[in-house]
C-alpha cells in the first residue's frame, strides 16, 4: 500500500528546491550580465513622450509580449534548451547565427551579444562542464542562447525557464520605466502582478511555435533603438 499520501520523498524535495534556486539565480537582477544598463528603446520613447505614465508603459510592454522581439527571443530559448539537452551542437550554432541575423538594430544585437558573453563566461566559471556546449555556440553568443544552455544544463523545467526569462525581462524594463518616467516603486510592483496572466499566456503560445512561425512585429522598438544611439542625454547604454 502507498502510505506517503502524495508527499514527495526527501530526494525529490531537494531536487525541486535545487531547480528553483537555480532558476531564481538565472532570473535574478543581480546576475552579472548588465541587463539593468539597457532600456530597449524605452529611454527614447520617454524622451519623445510616447511613454509618459503607467498606462502607456503597460500598453507598450503588453504589445511587446504579444507581438514583439521578446516573444521571438523566448522561442529561441526553447530551441537552445532542447538543443543543449540533446547535445546538438550544430543546431545550437545555427540558432545562434539565426538570432543574430534577426536583430533589427546594432544596439539590440550588441546588447544581446554582451549579455550572452557575460552569462557564458559566468557559467564556465560556475560549471566548467558546460564549456563544450558554450564553445559549440561560437562567438558572439546571444543571451537567449546562453540562457537556454544554462537552464538545460541545470535541468530546470522548460515552462519555469521561460517564465524566469520573461519575468527577468519584464522586471528590468519596469525598473527602467520607474527611473525614466518616473514612477513609484509600488506602481512597478502593481504592474508586475498585473502582467502575470499575460506572461503565462505568452509561454503557452511560444512553446508551441513551429520554426516557420517564428516572427515578430517590432517596428516601434527598432526605430526607438536606432534613435537612442544618437540621443543627446542618456541614462542607459547604447
Amino acid at each position: 500500500m502507498n502510505t506517503n499520501y502524495g508527499m514527495r520523498t526527501e530526494d525529490e524535495y531537494t531536487f525541486n528546491n535545487n531547480n528553483l534556486l537555480r532558476l531564481l539565480q538565472l532570473a535574478s537582477p543581480t546576475l552579472p550580465v548588465g541587463a539593468y544598463s539597457y532600456s530597449e528603446g524605452l529611454e527614447t520613447l520617454v524622451e519623445v513622450n510616447t511613454i509618459h505614465d503607467r498606462d502607456s508603459l503597460k500598453q507598450w510592454l503588453t504589445a511587446e509580449l504579444k507581438y514583439g522581439a521578446i516573444r521571438l527571443e523566448t522561442a529561441i530559448v526553447v530551441r537552445s534548451y532542447k538543443c543543449a539537452s540533446a547535445g546538438d551542437c550544430q543546431a545550437l550554432y545555427d540558432w545562434n547565427v539565426w538570432l543574430s541575423a534577426a536583430r533589427e538594430t546594432e544596439e539590440l544585437r550588441n546588447s544581446s551579444w554582451q549579455m550572452g558573453r557575460s552569462l557564458s563566461q559566468l557559467m564556465s566559471k560556475l560549471q566548467p562542464q558546460v564549456k563544450p556546449l558554450i564553445e559549440a555556440v561560437g562567438e558572439p553568443c546571444n543571451y537567449a542562447i546562453a540562457f537556454g544552455v544554462a537552464a538545460a544544463f541545470w535541468q530546470i523545467q522548460i515552462q519555469a525557464v521561460l517564465l524566469g526569462y520573461l519575468q527577468s525581462w519584464l522586471t528590468n524594463l519596469i525598473a527602467a520605466g520607474i527611473k525614466l518616467i518616473p514612477l513609484g516603486q509600488t506602481t512597478g510592483q502593481q504592474l508586475l502582478v498585473e502582467f502575470q496572466p499575460l506572461l503565462i499566456e505568452t509561454i503557452k503560445t511560444v512553446i508551441e511555435l513551429e520554426d516557420d512561425e517564428l516572427s515578430c512585429c517590432s517596428l516601434g522598438l527598432s526605430l526607438a533603438s536606432m534613435t537612442h544611439e544618437t540621443q543627446y542625454s542618456r541614462l542607459f547604454r547604447s
